[in-house]
């Protein structure tokens, strides 16, 4: 049996969970979130816990069982806590600002970049080279933050570029210069 696909879901005071067939819908304190599921797995709520059952050991329903599970515990914290990613700017002038609710990116450009937030993601800037991306959709900060990554992705000779926080950039070493035989 998946291990985290048996693992309870504790399900907050101030959170309601709706389950409708396969539509798993999680109201919270920071908004509602929405999704529809694998039809097969069987959701138990009783006394504020969350259970995902399987039907049987299919190779299907094996590898849905955990990913259900983990899919509901993500909308639960979501709208309880909510996720954010950070990123940093690295190099010489370059810098980010806010201009409304878009994103203004000096990377290197001829012009600055402007990436407007989708639905239900803001963006924050921490001084000039500090963006933070938030919002209560896991999936959606992260492909929000990969967005904003991917307007300067970090460069391996010189290390300039959009990176997350603690990411590691592989350095490459540049030209030697003409070997003398």
């Amino acid at each position: 049996m998946s291990r985290v696909g048996k693992m309870p879901i504790a399900i907050p005071s101030g959170v309601e969970v709706r389950i409708e067939g396969a539509k798993v819908t999680v109201k919270g304190p920071k908004g509602e979130l929405s999704r529809d599921l694998e039809p097969d797995m069987k959701l138990n709520l009783s006394d504020g816990v969350l259970t995902v059952d399987r039907p049987s050991d299919k190779p299907r329903h094996r590898s849905a069982h955990g990913l259900t599970r983990t899919l509901i515990q993500n909308m639960v914290s979501g709208v309880t806590e909510g996720f954010a990613k950070t990123l940093e700017l690295q190099g010489v002038g370059y810098r980010a600002q806010m201009q409304g609710p878009n994103l203004v990116l000096a990377v290197g450009y001829s012009r600055p970049v402007e990436v407007p937030p989708p639905p239900g993601i803001e963006f924050e800037v921490e001084g000039t080279t500090r963006v933070t991306v938030k919002g209560i959709s896991k999936e959606g900060v992260g492909q929000a933050a990969a967005d904003v990554r991917k307007v300067r992705p970090p460069e391996p000779y010189k290390g300039k570029g959009i990176r997350y926080v603690g990411e590691y950039v592989r350095r490459k070493a540049g030209k030697a210069g003409k070997a003398i035989h």
